[in-house]
């Protein structure tokens, strides 16, 4: 006898990271993750160097690192909970308000991280129907019933990077009932023109039942130690509270990020590169349309790239391989026709291009 590991537990498909190394081992450039080509603000890096000594224990209420969090965004820092990356925050707002015999819901094409945190708590996940995968608002609604207790929703939406405007998100949160949960992950928002917010922290401000949360894994360039944020009113931060790690970021994360927020010049400057670079891989990839090729539009630090002819993803995945570039094939998210590519530097860009027209060119 050993022990029985709990149904829903056992249904659960790990999450696979983007991979950095080739078949047989060789390393890659790695456009798999969506980390940021620019690295980290001088300032992080200056207090990540700075950082005491790790025999103590870190501040459990992170409490520097929401005051930097409510100075640079306006929100009071009572309504602020840290944790280990947003992925944490994410599986403990499911954890929090969801359970067995309930629905946890987001739209088809989504982060992978949805469908683990609701079968993690016992809950069952719904997809809703895409819109040209990107969220349809029409169809999350139409899957609300009354065993529905969470909506996920990313914007912009990893993996596809669509984007729900302002309009759209405010009518989906007008359309669920007072106790469903409405959680806006926006890890990529800062890649976002600001003159294009969703009005998602906005939302969480004035609703009870919405909950925000970012990382600072992507465009402030520390993936590596883990550190997301969210908010929403107090009822919602103090439920996760109480069940999050009470350690659960480290010292020197904690005032590494908090450095970082003080280098907005630094976001600013990843967004426009991101900007530019992204908006010239996707014009050289819808020249290759008469191939199959389709990039979806993007708001965030990568393109979906869909092989719709005679080059297949797995084809084009194997040739950046051996060119020397990791990108991230999705079969196991619904989408073995897709590649996602996170924008790298303009150069590494360009090969990239370069390489996926010669592949095309030579299976037409």
């Amino acid at each position: 006898m050993s022990p029985r590991m709990k149904p829903w537990i056992a249904a659960i498909h790990a999450y696979v990271p983007g991979k950095s190394r080739a078949d047989d081992g060789r390393e890659l450039l790695k456009l798999s993750a969506n980390e940021n080509p620019l690295g980290t603000s001088p300032l992080a890096l200056a207090a990540r160097a700075a950082a005491k000594a790790p025999s103590l224990y870190p501040d459990p209420d992170s409490a520097e690192l929401r005051a930097a969090i409510g100075r640079v965004h306006g929100i009071d820092p009572a309504r602020v909970v840290c944790g280990t990356g947003s992925d944490e925050l994410l599986n403990l707002a499911a954890q929090a308000f969801a359970g067995p015999g309930d629905e946890v819901l987001f739209p088809r094409y989504s982060f992978a991280v949805y469908d683990i945190a609701a079968r993690r708590c016992g809950a069952q996940p719904v997809e809703a129907r895409d819109a040209d995968y990107g969220a349809d608002v029409d169809a999350l609604l139409a899957c609300v019933n009354e065993r529905t207790r969470v909506v996920f929703i990313a914007n912009p939406n990893n993996p596809t990077g669509s984007f729900l405007p302002a309009a759209e998100l405010a009518r989906l949160h007008a359309g669920l009932p007072g106790d469903v949960l409405l959680v806006i992950d926006q890890a990529y928002a800062e890649y976002v023109d600001p003159a294009d917010d969703d009005g998602g922290l906005a939302l969480a401000a004035a609703h009870e039942n919405v909950l925000v949360t970012r990382t600072f894994s992507k465009i402030y360039g520390l993936a590596g130690e883990r550190i997301g944020w969210g908010t929403g009113t107090p009822h919602l931060v103090d439920a996760l509270n109480r069940i999050r790690g009470p350690f659960n970021v480290t010292a020197t994360g904690q005032s590494t990020a908090a450095a970082a927020l003080e280098d907005q010049a630094f976001v600013t400057a990843s967004r426009e590169h991101n900007r530019e670079v992204r908006a010239r891989f996707v014009a050289a990839l819808e020249a290759l349309g008469n191939h199959g090729l389709r990039p979806l539009p993007s708001q965030a630090n990568f393109v979906l790239v869909l092989f719709e002819g005679a080059l297949s993803a797995e084809t084009a995945l194997r040739g950046l391989a051996e060119r020397g570039f990791a990108v991230r094939h999705l079969p196991g998210q619904g989408l073995p026709q897709g590649l996602r590519i996170t924008i790298g530097t303009a150069e590494h860009m360009d090969v990239i291009a370069d390489s996926l027209a010669r592949m095309a060119e030579g299976s037409a």
